[in-house]
């Protein structure tokens, strides 16, 4: 089958207000190429085949989904926490290990996005 992610096209209430945060966090994360699209954050996996973009929708509000990211390792999601934090993302719990193969970060981008990243093994 493959690649089971193609994109993420997410919506909030001000760009401006989660642009820094999402120009720390993609990279590191794994989204290494920035593209130049009018009115939208965007950036894709180096081989192209996935991508996480982000624009404006003034009137939305976010929700309880939340989006889970691959970690490489327990010390690539520490990083992370160090990026969310630097960035003004809220910390919900972690980086803590949940599970004897389970070590996870979950917190809220600026605008209320909720997000994790995991690592199993």
């Amino acid at each position: 089958m493959g690649k089971i992610l193609s994109h993420i096209d997410l919506r909030v209430p001000d760009l401006a207000a989660v642009d820094a945060f999402y120009r720390a966090l993609l990279p590191a994360l794994g989204f290494t190429e920035e593209e130049d699209i009018e009115g939208w954050l965007q950036f894709r996996s180096p081989d192209g085949s996935e991508f996480f973009g982000i624009t404006a929708s003034p009137g939305h509000q976010a929700n309880q989904n939340r989006i889970a990211f691959w970690g490489e390792s327990r010390a690539h999601i520490d990083r992370i926490a160090g990026i969310i934090q630097e960035h003004g993302a809220r910390n919900i719990e972690g980086p803590a290990p949940y599970a004897d193969i389970y070590y996870a970060l979950f917190f809220e981008d600026p605008a209320g996005t909720r997000l994790e990243v995991t690592f199993k093994g």
